[in-house]
């Protein structure tokens, strides 16, 4: 059986449950970017909504369209890219989601499809990744009641991203947000939700939460980087491959770069095996070798990370061991490596 990603959506349950109950009453928008961060979108999202998740971030709109197909009408989709062009702009619309906007150029073009797009109007608050500048907020908030009064928009949303660098910085962010929303509804808009935390803050800071927080791989069981395990949270991922070859001071495993899996691993972890932790020695294009094991045999199956099995690390600590996060260990692994869904929701 070739190398393949199982995927829990049992506890992927149990995860957004805890999440859940955390964070209430703020409601949780979990995030699905990326094909579900590697875990693959359609299984994931069913798997949420009938966990009573209500709210999806898609990132992008052909994402959001295929969480739609998934879950229904019912749920609302928060597409956040700011490069959308018209033609964009106009499939957001026909799969009616939310979309942010943190931009004067991409406000006018949601204005000029006149489709009376939901949008979450956003402000910098420090992290300059997108969003419009506090000196430039006036402006721009104007622009947008103008558009609502005349039916082109509907803001539904005020929103921002902090940078959690600091608890200090982290405060000043949060009084130019509730500036930001003060200004806002005294020029006359009335959003139904503001968010600005994402899964560290919600967690730590429970005055952040407002209306929605935005969980992302945390809820996948991905802690940060250097971050705590949290009680209630578990990897919900497995990757492993299977034994090809047994040599006296190695075996080979049908896994390599060209899956996605970093070359640079190899020297630096220990993968699980039969017998427990051993050395991941190389990694090829299409396949990589580990040390060999007492009783190795052709078919047996190595894990590279998960839970439950023997020895193997979790996707952030394998990550840590080369300078990166979590999530990028899933989120490049090839589209065309075996996903195998446990306790699987049948998507829509």
């Amino acid at each position: 059986m070739p190398a393949r990603l199982d995927v829990d959506l049992d506890r992927l349950r149990r995860n957004i449950m805890t999440v859940r109950r955390t964070v209430m009453p703020a409601e949780t928008l979990f995030v699905v970017k990326n094909d579900a961060y590697g875990h693959g979108v359609e299984s994931v999202a069913a798997t949420a909504a009938a966990a009573g998740v209500r709210w999806f971030g898609s990132f992008d709109v052909d994402t959001g369209t295929r969480v739609r197909a998934a879950v229904g009408s019912s749920a609302r989709i928060f597409a956040w890219a700011t490069t959308l062009d018209d033609g964009s702009v106009q499939r957001a619309a026909d799969a009616d989601l939310d979309v942010g906007v943190g931009d004067p150029g991409y406000l006018d073009r949601v204005i000029a499809a006149d489709r009376a797009l939901r949008v979450h109007l956003k402000i910098d608050t420090g992290l300059r990744r997108n969003g419009v500048r506090p000196e430039e907020w006036p402006e721009f908030i104007e622009s947008a009641v103008r558009a609502q009064e005349r039916g082109a928009i509907r803001v539904t949303g005020l929103w921002t991203h902090i940078a959690e660098t600091s608890d200090a910085d982290d405060d000043d962010a949060r009084e130019l947000f509730v500036d930001a929303v003060d200004s806002a509804r005294a020029a006359g808009l009335s959003p139904e939700v503001r968010h600005m935390a994402a899964s560290a803050a919600s967690f730590a800071r429970p005055g952040f939460r407002d209306d929605l927080v935005r969980i992302g791989a945390f809820a996948y069981g991905i802690r940060s980087a250097d971050g705590p395990d949290i009680p209630g949270i578990v990897p919900i991922a497995a990757l492993s491959a299977e034994v090809v070859e047994v040599a006296s001071d190695r075996v080979t495993i049908d896994i390599g770069s060209l899956d996605g899996l970093p070359s640079t691993l190899a020297g630096c972890v220990e993968v699980g095996t039969e017998a427990g932790p051993r050395h991941l020695m190389t990694v090829g294009v299409t396949t990589s070798q580990v040390r060999v094991y007492p009783g190795a045999m052709v078919g047996d199956r190595v894990t590279l990370f998960g839970p439950g099995t023997r020895g193997e690390n979790s996707a952030t600590t394998l990550a840590e061991a080369i300078d990166t996060v979590g999530e990028e260990l899933l989120v490049r692994l090839t589209p065309a490596l075996e996903r195998r869904y446990l306790g699987a929701v049948t998507p829509r």
